[in-house]
C-alpha cells in the first residue's frame, strides 16, 4: 500500500529524526508504529544506524510490527525479525540478519543478561513506554542499564501518565537517564508532590500547586504529544452504563457472600499497613467482581455458577447488534460460559495473529478478548464497531487503550461501548473508579473502606 502520511505522522517522524532521545506521546490512533519505521527506515538509508531492537507487549510485538512494515510500500525492504518463543527459539532469531528485532516486554530483562548490559543495537524503541514506569520493576532496573548503551532511544505511548504525573520518572529516565526529572524518584517526588501517607507508609501522592507545568516543560523539548481529537475526525465514541438487576434470591445472596468474605478480609489482613492492604483488597474485589459475573472459583479453582444475569443481557445486546461484538472479559469462566450462552453464533477467544486476522476479516461474530492482552497496539477496527464489557475491573489505561482497538483511524462508524454493571454490587465500585480516573491501589482502599463501614467492621 503506497503511503500517504498526514501532517501530523511527518511531524512525528521529523520528531524521532532530530531527537535522538525522545518520546512521543501521540493520542491512539494516531499511528506511531508507522510514523517510527518510517524514520527508522530513513535512518537505516542515510547509514546512520544498522540494528533497531523493539521492546513491545507480547500481543503487540507478536504482530504489530510485521504487519505495519509489510503493510506499506516504502517499507517493502525493511526486515523485521520476531524475537519470540522459547530461549532457544529466542536466540535463533537474533542471530538472523535483520534491521528491526522486535521482542517482547518480558523478554526484555532476559535480553539484556544474555548481552552483560550492553545492548548490540544502534536505536532502542520502547512500545508503550507506560510498561517502564515502575521504578522498583526488574524490567525498569534492566533498561535503567541497558539506554546508555544505545545512540538513540524512542519512547511511545498514548497514555504516559494515567494515574498521575508521579508515573512520568522512571519512564523519563529510560529516555534521559536522569537528565530532566532528576536521578533519584524520592528526590523526584519530594519536589513536585505532597506524599500522603497512612501508618507511616505512603499511599498517593499529589502534584503541588503549579508543579504539573513546570514538570511537562521540563520534558517538553524531547517529547512530542498530540491528542486524537485534534488531529483526527473519528467517529463518535458512544458509551453506555448497562445496570443488570439482580433477582432478590441473588441480591440477598450476593450480600451475604459480601459480607462473608469481608469479615474472612478484616479477621486475617485488618492489621496489614496501607500499601499491603491494597494489594490484598485487589483478591477481596476480585472475588465480589466474579460474583457479579456469575460464577465464583473456589479454592480448586473450580467455578460455580450462581446466576446468568450478565449473560442474559450480553445475549441481547449481541442479537441487537446484528454485527461483529468484541467482548472484553475477566476472568477465564467468563469465556466458557459466554460461549454456551451465544451457541449459534461463532464466538472465538483471542489468542494472537489468527484471530486478529479472522476478526478484521469479519470472520468471527463474537470476540473475547482480555484487556491485557489485547488493550496495546492491535488495529482490530475493521472487524466491526461494538464493545461489551462483561466487567470492566479497575484500570483506567487497561480500559481507555482496550476501548481504542476499535475507535481509532479507519473507523468506518460510531463505536458504541457498553459495561455491564451489576447493580448494588462491587462492579459500580469499580466503575466509579474508572471514572474519577483515581490510580488502582487508591481505588482499591477507598473500596475496602467504604466495604467495612457498609457491614459496621
Amino acid at each position: 500500500m503506497l503511503y500517504r502520511p498526514y501532517d501530523y505522522q511527518r511531524t512525528a517522524t521529523k520528531w524521532i529524526l532530530d531527537h535522538p532521545r525522545c518520546g512521543l506521546f501521540l493520542d491512539m490512533g494516531l499511528g506511531k508504529t508507522v510514523s517510527t519505521l518510517t524514520a527508522v527506515q530513513q535512518l537505516i538509508d542515510d547509514c546512520e544506524v544498522d540494528k533497531v531492537l523493539v521492546v513491545a507487549p507480547k500481543k503487540v510485538a507478536e504482530t504489530t510490527w510485521t504487519t505495519e512494515a509489510a503493510k506499506w510500500e516504502h517499507l517493502g525492504g525493511l526486515r523485521v525479525v520476531k524475537v519470540m518463543g522459547t530461549e532457544k527459539q529466542r536466540k535463533l532469531a537474533l542471530e538472523k540478519p535483520g534491521d528491526v528485532y522486535v521482542i517482547g516486554r518480558d523478554s526484555f530483562v532476559w535480553l539484556c543478561g544474555l548481552y552483560g548490559g550492553m545492548l548490540p543495537f544502534d536505536v532502542l524503541v520502547i512500545d508503550e513506554l507506560t510498561s517502564f514506569k515502575s521504578s522498583k520493576s526488574q524490567r525498569f532496573k534492566a533498561m535503567r542499564i541497558a539506554t546508555p548503551t544505545v545512540q538513540r532511544v524512542i519512547g511511545l505511548t498514548g497514555t504516559p501518565a494515567p494515574n498521575g504525573l508521579v508515573d512520568l520518572w522512571a519512564q523519563m529516565y529510560c529516555l534521559d537517564m536522569g537528565d530532566r526529572l532528576g536521578k533519584s524518584v524520592t528526590r523526584y517526588k519530594e519536589t513536585y508532590f505532597d506524599i500522603h501517607k497512612w501508618n507511616n507508609i505512603e499511599v498517593r501522592a499529589t502534584c503541588k500547586s503549579g508543579c504539573e507545568k513546570i514538570i511537562r516543560d521540563k520534558i517538553a523539548d524531547i517529547c512530542l504529544s498530540m491528542q486524537a481529537k485534534d488531529y483526527l475526525q473519528l467517529p463518535d465514541l458512544l458509551i453506555h452504563t448497562e445496570r443488570v438487576e439482580l433477582s432478590p434470591a441473588i441480591m440477598a445472596k450476593y450480600t451475604a457472600f459480601e459480607r462473608e468474605k469481608v469479615l474472612e478480609f478484616k479477621t486475617e489482613h485488618g492489621d496489614e499497613p496501607a500499601n499491603v492492604l491494597a494489594n490484598s483488597a485487589a483478591g477481596l474485589m476480585n472475588k465480589l467482581s466474579q460474583f457479579a459475573n456469575g460464577a465464583v472459583y473456589d479454592d480448586d479453582r473450580q467455578a460455580h455458577e450462581v446466576h446468568d444475569e450478565k449473560l442474559d443481557r450480553l445475549a441481547e445486546l449481541v442479537e441487537a447488534a446484528n454485527s461483529p461484538v468484541l467482548v472484553f472479559y475477566q476472568y477465564k469462566h467468563d469465556i466458557d460460559r459466554i460461549a454456551r450462552k451465544l451457541k449459534g453464533y461463532k464466538v472465538v477467544a483471542y489468542q494472537g495473529e489468527a484471530q486478529l486476522l479472522d476478526w478484521n476479516a469479519g470472520k468471527i461474530d463474537v470476540l473475547l478478548a482480555h484487556p491485557a492482552s489485547t488493550a496495546y497496539g492491535l488495529n482490530m477496527q475493521q472487524g466491526g464497531h461494538y464493545i461489551v464489557w462483561f466487567g470492566t475491573g479497575w484500570n483506567l489505561e487497561l480500559y481507555q487503550q482496550a476501548n481504542a482497538r476499535l475507535h481509532r483511524q479507519g473507523q468506518q462508524y460510531p463505536v458504541t461501548v457498553y459495561k455491564l454493571l451489576c447493580a448494588h454490587t462491587v462492579d459500580e465500585r469499580a466503575n466509579a473508579a474508572l471514572e474519577s480516573k483515581k490510580g488502582v491501589q487508591q481505588s482499591l482502599l477507598d473500596s475496602l473502606n467504604y466495604l467495612l463501614r457498609k457491614h459496621n467492621l
